[in-house]
């Protein structure tokens, strides 16, 4: 029996169903659930756990372009994206709703923008820095980015809430690609400090209800939204892991932009591997300080400075 027709897996000595948990938007969302043995048996029959694909563990390789689900004997817990680039080289011409998309919100630091989709598409553990999107003013763009970007990589990105940052239990992101925090105001400073030593470590420490620690290989990337342009995160002179953009609003709003995007993600991910890199590799976070430094990340360093400093200034 062919393993795609089995819904099930065993890691170990514990057997899981592979379910298919529908979406209010018609998509589905895959998971692994926890199934005891005797209920498949009553289910399908004795002989039937015999076919069932086992596995020695679990694993977490993350692979855009050259995806494998099972990696000397362990069952991959990284998604496959859900579109593969298309077969033929890509022009601008063939992609306008992703490249205007791109100038809206990095502006004039857009090629510095596709290097790092470039870096997320091909080189996944690459450490990159964090990416905050700010604006006072509503419909932006901002929140469409995020769904963009949902769409392209899939079940490796998942959305969380501040509070949920600073849980200690972070088993629903520890393995993610990017982790996008929406409406953002961190006000401590050892969420800040927090932030950072995730942004540039490749080992965290993974945390589940009722389990030991776990230590594990760390790569998520985190993208920061946030309508308060000045305070949303403490920071002091000398950071040189946030890039902040501040974005504008959209003139002309068109209802069907994001379906424009996601129609054009096999050509835009060809577009992306077939593109010289506009950068070079020039710190551990890939770009150096002064090209990510914006007039966005000078005004919310002067509003988290001394405040008789800031006068003066």
């Amino acid at each position: 029996m062919e393993e795609l027709l089995i819904p099930y897996i065993r890691v170990g000595t514990t057997y899981y169903k592979i379910i298919e948990r529908p979406q209010i938007s018609g998509d589905k969302i895959t998971s692994l659930v926890k199934w005891s043995r005797e209920t498949i048996i009553q289910d399908h029959g004795k002989k039937y756990v015999y076919d069932i694909p086992k596995y020695d563990g679990f694993c977490c390789i993350p692979n855009h372009l050259k995806y494998q689900k099972t990696i000397r004997n362990f069952y991959n817990i990284y998604n496959e994206i859900p579109y593969q680039p298309s077969v033929s080289e890509v022009s601008i011409n063939d992609i306008p709703f992703s490249i205007s998309f791109m100038q809206h919100i990095f502006g004039n630091q857009v090629d510095l923008g596709l290097d790092y989709l470039k870096i997320l598409l091909e080189n996944p553990t690459q450490i990159l820095p964090v990416l905050c999107l700010v604006s006072k003013e509503r419909a932006t763009g901002k929140t469409t980015f995020l769904k963009w970007m949902k769409e392209i990589f899939g079940r490796n990105m998942t959305y969380i809430k501040g509070d949920s940052f600073n849980s200690q239990f972070n088993s629903d992101w520890a393995s993610m690609l990017i982790i996008a925090i929406d409406e953002v105001f961190f006000d401590r400073k050892e969420i800040t400090e927090r932030l950072k030593y995730l942004s540039t470590t490749n080992k965290d420490k993974l945390e589940n209800k009722g389990k030991d620690r776990e230590e594990i290989d760390f790569f998520g990337k985190f993208i920061l939204c946030s309508n308060n342009e000045e305070n949303f995160i403490q920071i002091d002179e000398n950071e040189i892991r946030f890039w902040v953009l501040k974005i504008n609003p959209i003139r002309l709003e068109n209802t069907e932009f994001l379906q424009n995007l996601i129609t054009e993600i096999p050509l835009f991910l060809s577009f992306l591997i077939h593109r010289k890199f506009y950068s070079e590799k020039k710190s551990r976070m890939w770009f150096a300080p002064e090209e990510i430094k914006t007039k966005a990340l000078q005004k919310l360093i002067l509003k988290n400075s001394n405040k008789l400093e800031c006068k003066m200034i």
